[in-house]
């Protein structure tokens, strides 16, 4: 499984929540939360996942770093996760 946020259309992070929750079918009890994300795709999710960030400057790259540390540290723990940033000229 294959999935894309368009950071385009993010500007806070709740707008990241709903996305993911939409796009991965995130389960009811998910906390909202960087924390309750990575048990999600540890340990809920599917695999393989590749979760791809496209659109990313470097003001939201920075306002999001630490979503984007977190994801970049899942594939050390859990084979099957691969996380992608892909950022606008």
């Amino acid at each position: 499984m294959e999935k894309t946020i368009n950071f385009s259309k993010i500007q806070h992070m709740d707008d990241i929540y709903n996305e993911l929750s939409n796009q991965m079918e995130l389960p009811s009890h998910f906390g909202r939360n960087l924390d309750a994300l990575n048990d999600v795709i540890t340990g809920e999710l599917s695999m393989p996942l590749t979760l791809n960030f496209e659109n990313l400057d470097m003001d939201k790259y920075e306002e999001f770093m630490d979503l984007i540390d977190t994801l970049d540290e899942i594939p050390l723990e859990l084979d099957g996760f691969e996380f992608n940033c892909f950022f606008t000229e």
